[in-house]
């Protein structure tokens, strides 16, 4: 038997805890909302995921920072692709995009949730650029409204199941 056959017998089977759970209930319940209204699901189940926190305690603080960095972003970036597409110099996309991140990053900070600049900075460039110069309005408040719905759908799985939800079911589960 080879060392990395070894190490692969000797492993026991992870067991799933409740914010697995939560997570996949989330993200379904997205998916089929979204199958329903005949929507592309993808950004709601993205943010159920990122929505999803690792206790009760807090059940805002992922969800938020998710949320808050997908509206600066979103914003930031509609209204700098505005302004870049008035021109077609390469310096003057180059200068937005630096403009753009410094500022997500200072909104972000300022406003108290530093955790939102990854999340933010991914909806940035995806407007910035990746969207087509007809769409990048619509594209970016679609964005925030996706992810708002994925948000929601987490912060109320995550406030409303718990070990003491559901004690039998989730007896072998952590929080």
């Amino acid at each position: 038997m080879t060392k990395t056959e070894l190490d692969l017998q000797s492993r026991s089977i992870p067991k799933l805890g409740l914010r697995s759970i939560k997570t996949a209930i989330s993200t379904t319940l997205c998916a089929i909302l979204y199958i329903l209204i005949d929507r592309n699901a993808t950004f709601a189940c993205i943010g159920a995921v990122f929505g999803m926190e690792t206790s009760t305690e807090h059940p805002f603080k992922s969800g938020g920072n998710r949320l808050v960095g997908t509206i600066i972003g979103g914003f930031l970036g509609m209204i700098l692709f505005y302004f870049q597409h008035q021109s077609t110099s390469k310096l003057v996309q180059i200068f937005t995009l630096l403009v753009g991140i410094i500022l997500l990053i200072f909104i972000s900070q300022f406003l108290g949730y530093p955790g939102a600049i990854q999340g933010g900075a991914v909806v940035f460039y995806i407007v910035m650029l990746n969207t087509p110069a007809d769409q990048y309005v619509s594209y970016a408040i679609n964005r925030m409204i996706d992810t708002a719905v994925g948000v929601i759908i987490s912060i109320f799985i995550n406030l409303t199941i718990s070990n003491n939800t559901f004690p039998n079911l989730f007896k072998n589960t952590k929080e």
